[in-house]
């Protein structure tokens, strides 16, 4: 099963003027083809997941799932030119990331602020952004809200008070591992089939149920050897 371009509803990403190039110098060429985006991860076929988040349009997800998700998306979307802002209340357990993801022409790829500090981006399509919002449970009206080409992902531990609301105005919500109750609540808010609700609390570390209104799909993120050596093996559990 293809993995739908539809569910990550994004853009491919910043639209640049055509090259052309010789067919003699064609093979000379070593691109990789498919949709432009992060690789997430792959899905129960084997094929790449890609959720792309750079958009003209204002793209907002929600993730209830573990910090070591939000974490590996954010080192590939910044791996993949995108600018990320960290908003969290435990900066020390972003230092490593963000000095793994160095710098590009002196800006740092990943930049982390405190709850409520986060500066004005400026956003582009030719420096996208992507915000990730670690703040807990509740996380506070953040100042800074989706907007065209400046995605919001906002990493939620559990279900808690200020999910449905979220996850109703989210396009895109990703749920990790979750108990009985709270995979019922999910189910309910986003429409899903009894059989999809009843394996939220079974998945296994590393995967992620994406879902849109319209959509679903699983998602199996599998580190790198970089990514094990930075963050450690795949858990649902901070």
């Amino acid at each position: 099963m293809r993995w739908p371009a539809g569910l990550g509803r994004g853009l491919a990403g910043p639209r640049r003027g055509r090259h052309a190039v010789p067919v003699d110098r064609l093979g000379l060429l070593a691109l990789p083809l498919g949709d432009d985006g992060v690789v997430i991860g792959v899905d129960p076929d084997g094929g790449p997941a890609v959720l792309g988040l750079n958009s003209p349009a204002p793209y907002a997800v929600t993730l209830v799932g573990g910090l070591w998700t939000a974490q590996v998306l954010a080192l590939r979307a910044a791996g993949a030119g995108t600018r990320v802002v960290v908003e969290t209340g435990r900066a020390a357990e972003w230092e490593a990331p963000a000095r793994a993801a160095g710098d590009e022409d002196g800006t740092p790829r990943v930049t982390v602020h405190g709850v409520g500090r986060v500066p004005p981006p400026g956003a582009s399509a030719d420096r996208p952004v992507l915000v990730v919002r670690d703040c807990g449970t509740r996380p506070p009206r953040g100042r800074i809200a989706a907007a065209p080409w400046q995605a919001v992902l906002t990493l939620l531990p559990h279900v808690s008070p200020v999910a449905p609301g979220l996850m109703r105005t989210s396009e895109l919500v990703g749920v990790q591992r979750v108990s009985p109750d709270e995979a019922e609540q999910i189910g309910w808010i986003m429409g899903l089939p009894p059989t999809e609700t009843d394996a939220l609390p079974t998945l296994a570390d590393g995967v992620t149920l994406w879902c849109t209104p319209r959509d679903r799909r699983l998602a199996m993120t599998r580190p790198t050897d970089a990514e094990s050596g930075l963050l450690g093996a795949a858990r649902r559990m901070d």
